[in-house]
């Protein structure tokens, strides 16, 4: 049972170099990458706000100017839009600066995932709060962050999205091992970061969505370092753990769409880009056309 109130925030950390897709961020944030017409960022935004988040929180560093300008009313833009008389245009544009209260911190050197969150730890306060990593967008019917909401909701205790992938690839993910609840709902024993597939016997993998509670948050801020040498979100997972205290996964439905590689993002874009209203059909109709059997 949630005693905690409603989850009304979320932290979106921001402010990683993208080395993966150099030289394309080389002056742009990897979050700006558009997948069709959106940049990552916003699907990850438009997912929180769909799942009843209020305020978005997003820790930056240096060169991420570009998010904060995204999400900010563009005046000058909105005017020509409105001489132009590009009405739908001007919709979609005035939509993003009004899904959601924003807010921005800084995190000034790169110490970790978790020494990210925890730079919002003043803004959220004493709330549970859902955490979203740049690199995961899902495509299903429930948002994904909605599911996470939910398992939170039930049981009242931080919960980590999950997503299954071939046995030869865990060693690129940090892996969970738990007992099944029901309903795709794991208490989680054992969070392994990055281990070699012969260690570990499952192939459920954190994606980088997160309910984290403010016990969480506390033990962030006590850290010095982690296993790795940086403050990372396991280890303050690993500590709940080893103190006997209960942590959730949820293998999330639809389909995880990963944006944090050059494959995997072409690949998302294929996807959704079939599914968009107006490029769906003559990309379709260009993929056969490749012949690519």
């Amino acid at each position: 049972m949630n005693i905690m109130g409603k989850i009304r925030k979320a932290i979106l950390p921001v402010a990683g170099f993208g080395t993966r897709f150099l030289p394309a961020t080389k002056a742009q944030p990897k979050e700006m990458l558009p997948v069709v017409d959106k940049p990552v960022i916003q699907y990850l935004v438009e997912e929180a706000v769909e799942s009843g988040i209020e305020e978005i929180i997003f820790v930056t560093g240096r060169g991420k100017r570009a998010i904060e300008d995204h999400f900010d009313i563009s005046f000058e833009l909105e005017e020509t839009l409105v001489e132009k008389s590009r009405h739908e245009l001007l919709a979609s544009v005035r939509k993003i600066s009004g899904l959601a209260k924003f807010s921005y911190v800084r995190q000034s050197m790169p110490l970790g995932d978790g020494h990210a969150v925890v730079q919002a730890a003043h803004v959220v306060g004493d709330e549970p709060v859902l955490v979203l990593f740049g690199d995961c967008i899902y495509d299903g019917i429930i948002p994904a962050s909605r599911q996470l909401i939910d398992t939170f909701e039930k049981y009242g205790h931080s919960v980590v999205g999950m997503s299954r992938v071939e046995f030869d690839e865990v060693s690129k993910f940090g892996v969970i091992e738990g007992s099944l609840l029901g309903k795709l709902t794991y208490e989680i024993t054992r969070m392994i970061e990055k281990p070699k597939p012969e260690t570990s016997n499952s192939n459920l993998v954190a994606v980088g969505k997160y309910i984290i509670t403010p016990e969480v948050m506390d033990i962030l801020a006590s850290m010095t370092s982690g296993n790795s040498g940086e403050i990372r979100l396991i280890d303050a997972f690993q500590v709940l753990l080893e103190n006997n205290r209960p942590l959730y996964g949820k293998e999330l439905q639809g389909e995880w769409l990963d944006t944090g590689d050059k494959f995997n993002f072409l690949k998302a874009t294929i996807k959704l880009g079939l599914k968009h209203p107006e490029v769906g059909e003559k990309l379709r109709k260009y993929l056969k056309e490749l012949n690519l059997e």
